[in-house]
């Protein structure tokens, strides 16, 4: 903020000349600077004049100086309302899938689902958990869904290995003949005639660990 007024003081030397001796401001502007310089032009010793050079050359590293740190202040203004849109933004991914252009192994694009959003120095990052496959949700004969690991071994309500599998082309992905997932018993035998049915839809598998992905890297959000 610009200060108003500038107090000079000024005492008479024992020569009878004015001389500046204090200068009463909180903060010194080039207006300000401008009123010094020309109350220091009124107090000068007509012998020894000042060197007005100087004083314009020291006014305008001061008007540098107050233009460098009006910038400062604006990009500092910049970047923290870019980093609250970048958080706001990326808070509205929260439960959906992104991928951020990496590849599997397998050589699919890797997807993720966003659990949380976190600023960082700025850096705005995504809290996510990746999806490894996506499994065919299997039935059983009362319509209730199984749970089989990503061997096809079908886990019962205990958490024990039934012993019967569900046959795999690839991870969660069931092999079907006559329009009903293939199962097979502890001998890898097809049983015939199961009760076991296809829901139709698929849910994914997803790693146990979060992973930290920038915003700035999604390049897919579905």
């Amino acid at each position: 903020m610009a200060v108003e007024n500038v107090t000079v003081n000024s005492a008479t030397g024992v020569d009878g000349s004015s001389y500046t001796t204090s200068v009463s401001n909180d903060q010194l502007t080039t207006q300000d600077f401008l009123k010094l310089m020309i109350q220091e032009l009124k107090l000068q010793d007509p012998t020894s004049p000042m060197d007005s050079q100087k004083m314009m050359d020291t006014q305008m590293q001061m008007s540098s100086l107050n233009t460098n740190m009006q910038m400062i202040e604006t990009m500092k203004a910049l970047t923290t309302s870019f980093g609250q849109t970048n958080l706001s933004n990326a808070a509205n991914v929260i439960g959906r899938n992104v991928e951020d252009g990496n590849v599997a192994e397998n050589g699919v694009n890797k997807a993720y689902t966003v659990r949380s959003v976190e600023s960082i120095d700025g850096q705005v990052n995504l809290k996510a958990q990746q999806i490894l496959y996506v499994e065919d949700q299997v039935l059983d004969k009362d319509g209730n869904r199984i749970n089989y690991n990503i061997k096809g071994e079908i886990v019962g309500e205990d958490g024990e290995l039934t012993g019967n599998k569900v046959a795999l082309k690839n991870p969660g992905e069931v092999i079907v003949k006559d329009g009903k997932p293939v199962i097979l018993d502890e001998n890898n035998k097809e049983v015939a005639d199961s009760d076991y049915s296809l829901e139709g839809k698929v849910l994914p598998v997803y790693s146990d660990q979060l992973a930290t992905i920038p915003f700035g890297s999604v390049t897919r959000i579905f």
